[in-house]
């Protein structure tokens, strides 16, 4: 047991080492100007490409509550492809859009310019929600699985989150919101790295008195 506890305690910290190295990357991307998009780009960066939206094959991505103006809706991020000339198509999750609008979607025509950041693509694990590729409605970013139910033909490996100026108090709604900044993932590996540790010496503690006791007659 205490060499289970010492092995999980020390696998926090990697994982702890690893999460900030994340966080940093992710802390400068968010500091930096976007950058034209390159043909490996690394997961977070951000980046900014040109080409034509295909509204014919959008999807919808995950499921969140948000207020909104007739109070809070269940809505889903709208996942459109980017075609580029002479370039693989990107997959762009351009914001969150509530089921029932008073407006109609901001969908622009032609040439769009398109800010972001990148989000590494993603696999189903044992709890992931089921896709309803039909109804075009996924719960994980796969891109290979969008693309083959959009009839997609060999996307870029990643999803490109859109990025739009911040909201104020008096800024307009309009459908779909675009995330406002880089994501911020938790790290909490150091109160895990310290509880496992902290597990490990109590069962030491633990031990010594037990040992201590004298044996009886």
């Amino acid at each position: 047991m205490l060499a289970v506890l010492l092995s999980l305690g020390t696998w926090q910290v990697y994982r702890l080492r690893w999460k900030t190295a994340i966080l940093e990357r992710i802390a400068q991307a968010e500091r930096a100007p976007a950058v034209p998009l390159g043909l490996d780009p690394q997961p977070y960066a951000k980046v900014a490409v040109t080409g034509r939206f295909r509204f014919d094959l959008s999807a919808r991505f995950g499921a969140e509550v948000r207020d909104t103006s007739s109070g809070p809706a269940l809505g889903s991020y709208q996942i459109v492809p980017l075609e580029r000339d002479g370039a693989p198509p990107i997959l762009v999750n351009r914001g969150w859009c509530p089921p029932q609008r008073q407006t109609a979607l901001d969908d622009p025509s032609g040439p769009v310019s398109v800010t972001g950041y990148i989000r590494p693509d993603e696999r189903p694990h044992w709890f992931s929600a089921t896709d309803d590729a039909p109804a075009r409605q996924f719960y994980t970013l796969d891109t290979r699985a969008i693309a083959t139910a959009l009839g997609l033909a060999a996307p870029m490996p990643f999803t490109l989150i859109a990025l739009g100026p911040p909201l104020g108090p008096s800024s307009s709604t309009s459908y779909p919101l675009p995330a406002q900044h880089l994501p911020e993932p938790p790290n909490n590996h150091l109160s895990y790295a310290i509880t496992w540790y902290g597990l490990a010496l109590a069962l030491v503690v633990i031990f010594i008195v037990w040992s201590r006791k004298p044996a009886s007659t």
